[in-house]
């Protein structure tokens, strides 16, 4: 099995088990954190989840090179 098939596998693993863990994980308020912009006018609605963003590129990184990627 060759590298980018391990990791499309455990890619599609993950995503399964945050489909199951949704409700759980939309209680920790993600996506509503400090420095995430919400502009909201009439007809108009523009969302931007940078803290949102960064937290989770330092998640995925840190479990990465836990896996030893």
């Amino acid at each position: 099995m060759t590298p980018l098939q391990k990791t499309l596998i455990l890619g599609g693993i993950g995503l399964i088990v945050l489909a199951i863990a949704w409700p759980l994980v939309s209680k920790l308020g993600l996506g509503r954190l400090p420095g995430d912009i919400h502009i909201k006018r009439e007809g108009f609605s523009f969302y931007m989840p940078i803290t949102t963003m960064v937290l989770l590129s330092i998640v995925v990184s840190l479990i990465m090179r836990w896996l030893g990627k």
